[in-house]
């Protein structure tokens, strides 16, 4: 059982190891894109979007397993679980190269995605990505996070309470909107029908468990390590004024693939949902530029005066 939202009309279901996962695809022509959510979100909160690129692409958007419309079982939530959920999507209902879009921890999945399959990949957009960088100071504050965890959490039943506890407090209507009020600039894009798609997933069978596991799981590869072995065409598109993810983080990630475009928009975590249009005008501009075909250089005719 799924969560009671009216299905969107082109609404579409792919059984991936045993589990339903529910995606959405519009548009017939051009290049192939696929949209990945971030963290609590779904397919939905690409629905400002989806309309206006499917004219010019091919366009799929997916509830990643254990949000949205998909099932939420009892698995260990990682960033590789998702990995290949993504790689499965694109190889099994794709079927060819494709552009992958991601928002926060959408965007640091489809990063994964990109360095570790990159011949799936033409190219990838990350939108305020999530992921840690390697540095000292945070290794230092890691350490001391993890013995204050460590002590912490050596009381039995600790983390279960904590989870669960979190998880109440955090999926209820009020809190949705005051934490989405905090990460969007501008205050009107925080609607009615934004706070109910977050809110009405959350109490679907399983997703206390998806909130517990993803609270207790490893962090993942850090960002300098993954965007030193990535090799496809990269755009950074960075809400500015973003809370959690500050737009220096982006500069950051240029300065570590500097082949990278960086595109600022004035707005928080989610640009998409908060600047559809500028967004959407990035993204289409942004794939014709990947699309072109490269132009011929002009021969070198050496000579006596050359």
């Amino acid at each position: 059982m799924t969560s009671s939202l009216r299905p969107a009309p082109d609404s579409q279901y792919w059984i991936w190891q045993g589990h339903s996962i529910h995606y959405v695809q519009q548009g017939q022509k051009g290049p192939c894109l696929l949209l990945v959510h971030g963290f609590g979100a779904s397919t939905d909160h690409w629905r400002k979007n989806i309309e206006v690129l499917s004219r010019s692409c091919r366009v799929w958007a997916i509830d990643l397993l254990g949000f949205g419309r998909s099932q939420k079982p009892r698995v260990g939530y990682t960033a590789q679980l998702w990995v290949d959920q993504l790689r499965q999507f694109c190889q099994e209902i794709v079927g060819e190269p494709i552009y992958v879009v991601g928002n926060s921890l959408g965007a640091y999945v489809a990063l994964c995605l990109g360095v570790d399959h990159a011949d799936q990949v033409e190219g990838l957009v990350l939108i305020n990505c999530a992921g840690p960088f390697k540095s000292a100071a945070e290794a230092i504050q890691s350490t001391r996070q993890r013995s204050v965890r460590r002590r912490l959490f050596q009381l039995p039943g600790v983390i279960p309470l904590m989870s669960f506890l979190a998880f109440r407090y955090f999926r209820r209507r009020s809190q949705i909107r005051k934490t989405l009020l905090r990460v969007y600039r501008d205050p009107a894009a925080v609607t009615d029908r934004l706070v109910e798609e977050i809110y009405q997933p959350a109490f679907d069978p399983g997703a206390f468990g998806v909130f517990a596991s993803v609270f207790q799981s490893p962090p993942g590869r850090t960002l300098d390590d993954l965007l030193g072995s990535l090799s496809v065409p990269l755009l950074l598109l960075w809400g500015t004024a973003d809370p959690w993810m500050d737009v220096e983080k982006g500069r950051k990630c240029q300065r570590l693939y500097p082949q990278a475009d960086l595109e600022l928009v004035e707005a928080g975590h989610c640009p998409h949902d908060e600047c559809p249009d500028q967004v959407n005008s990035v993204l289409q501009q942004w794939i014709v530029q990947q699309e072109a075909p490269p132009v011929p250089r002009e021969p070198t005719v050496s000579g006596p005066f050359t």
